[in-house]
């Protein structure tokens, strides 16, 4: 492989992928209308996984980019029935305390046609729950704090990447984000760097699965040419 020092580090030499401009517009169009048949499922069956296919999920996710390179994340994959029936119970108390007192009823309006509520058997269901958490800082060898870098945004963009690995192998998911969502660090005893981001269920969709019939933003709605 070709390398160069650059300011004083080594870079490998990239070739990234080139196609003719028909191609590239066949290839996008394909891409959009495949990733657009994604959906959020509720309905996951508990038939088992191989635990290979998480593996390789997980690996996918972790080449997004990162602040700095850091890679400020954790994927903790839960298959335990014992440990998920604990995350079961927690997140739903958290959510019955929030459509009940922490909802506006403006948000309560809008999750109507989603037909969600505090009751969450996908946690126990689903064979694997990812949790991913975000690693705001690190510790040296001294104990000594260092903080990450644009955490957030590159957990965001890892979790994109994940979502999209779950449709690619023909397996289905939801964004879960019970509020607040400190029971997951206890229940998983995750060090002090780490917080909660985003639970994910994964698994096969049951046989009949029924979605609710929603349409996206048309593209003059979400973009803006200069």
């Amino acid at each position: 492989m070709k390398t160069k020092e650059i300011k004083g580090h080594i870079h490998e030499y990239y070739h990234p992928d080139s196609y003719p401009e028909a191609e590239m517009l066949q290839r996008s169009k394909d891409h959009f209308e495949w990733i657009d048949r994604r959906r959020t499922v509720r309905e996951i069956s508990n038939k088992p996984v191989p635990q290979e296919i998480i593996d390789n999920l997980i690996k996918a996710a972790s080449t997004a980019p990162s602040g700095a390179h850091k890679q400020p994340w954790t994927f903790c994959v839960v298959s335990n029935p014992a440990i998920k029936s604990k995350i079961r119970a927690a997140a739903e108390e958290e959510e019955r305390e929030s459509y009940a007192k922490r909802m506006s009823d403006r948000w309560l309006d809008d999750l109507k046609p989603i037909g969600t509520d505090d009751v969450k058997p996908f946690l126990e269901d689903a064979p694997y729950l990812i949790i991913v958490f975000k690693r705001v800082f690190e510790r040296d060898e001294d104990g000594k704090k260092h903080n990450n870098y644009y955490v957030n945004e590159s957990v965001g963009i890892a979790c994109g990447f994940l979502i999209s690995a779950i449709h690619n192998a023909g397996l289905v998911t939801l964004t879960h984000t019970p509020s607040p969502m400190n029971f997951l660090q206890e229940i998983l005893e995750r060090p002090d760097n780490e917080r909660a981001y985003l639970l994910l269920p994964v698994g096969y969709a049951k046989d009949e699965v029924y979605v609710p019939k929603l349409t996206r933003k048309a593209l003059d709605e979400i973009a803006v040419y200069y």
